[in-house]
């Protein structure tokens, strides 16, 4: 009887673990496995050339003009990543912690914060291209009806301007996530290490840096690893508000668009290459990989430390 049992169960286990399992192997490591196999081919068109080894990925990084646009597309990124870290995650924290106080309306303010998160993004890029907009859009109406009409500019259709519009519709896009993981983290701090702390000062600026950001250390890995892949994955608000060519002047192009230009082509450029689109793919693959992995364990030991 308990070898049927046992039987019955690990049953019960492979038909809930099978099926995942195959849907990662089909739609993820397979596909990840053949970017690696195309790189090192040549294409032309969807047909397959032959073996070039690393010709590719020379290409990519080091041959004109593409290795100009990979490079272009790769600091894009950076600055995206550091924006959203001082932005996004930054206000995020300051949100959460206004919450966690339990400031007037603080029930109110824990689903209108994260709201925007279940939006889709593509309508949260639409939308701020429409606000965008140089003539209706409601950022320079505010602007002129406040006085301050000098400011108003097309945002999205200069150079100076367009990548900071972009990051400040992500970051109202996806401020509610970080500020929620920071509040799960601030609600597990002891109670008696808060009236420790009120009994020692009244200082909002030292239980913030002194006691709150150390403790939520934990909170703080898992926001900065996700918005670092975040980051360098950045695809829908700029395709939806920039194009695909990351207009304007490549001010707007990142990794992400730069792989589906290559790969696929364009409406302008019907040039497709399988080969140097998936070298540049397992490049973004390997560079994110290896980079969380680092952020992680450096996060890691920061957490064991305090």
């Amino acid at each position: 009887m308990p070898r049927l049992r046992l039987t019955g169960r690990g049953l019960w286990i492979t038909v809930l673990i099978v099926p995942p399992l195959a849907f990662v192997a089909l739609f993820i490591v397979y596909p990840i496995i053949s970017a690696f196999a195309y790189a090192f081919f040549e294409w032309k068109g969807m047909a397959r050339g032959q073996f070039v080894g690393f010709d590719n990925f020379y290409k990519v990084l080091f041959a004109p003009p593409y290795a100009s646009y990979t490079w272009n597309a790769f600091r894009n990124n950076v600055m995206v990543f550091f924006a959203l870290m001082v932005l996004q995650n930054g206000v995020g924290f300051l949100l959460a912690y206004c919450l966690w106080r339990g400031l007037p309306g603080a029930r109110f303010h824990r689903i209108a914060v994260f709201l925007p998160v279940v939006l889709s993004t593509i309508i949260v890029g639409y939308m701020f291209k429409l606000f965008y907009h140089p003539l209706f859009g409601v950022v320079n109406i505010s602007l002129k009806s406040v006085g301050l009409g000098a400011l108003a500019q097309p945002w999205l259709g200069q150079d100076t301007t367009a990548l900071w519009s972009l990051v400040v519709a992500n970051a109202w896009h996806m401020v509610g996530f970080p500020a929620l993981v920071f509040l799960a983290g601030m609600q597990r701090i002891p109670g008696e290490i808060l009236d420790a702390v009120r009994m020692e000062t009244e200082s909002e600026w030292v239980k913030i840096s002194k006691v709150v950001w150390p403790l939520v250390a934990p909170s703080a890995t898992v926001v900065f690893v996700l918005l670092f892949v975040g980051a360098f994955n950045w695809f829908e608000i700029p395709y939806v508000m920039a194009g695909l060519d990351g207009s304007p002047y490549g001010s707007t192009d990142v990794l992400g668009l730069l792989f589906y230009r290559t790969a696929f082509g364009t409406v302008s450029s019907s040039t497709q290459n399988f080969g140097m689109g998936s070298a540049l793919a397992v490049l973004i693959f390997l560079f994110i990989a290896a980079v969380a992995s680092v952020i992680t364990v450096k996060l890691r030991a920061r957490e064991i430390e305090l």
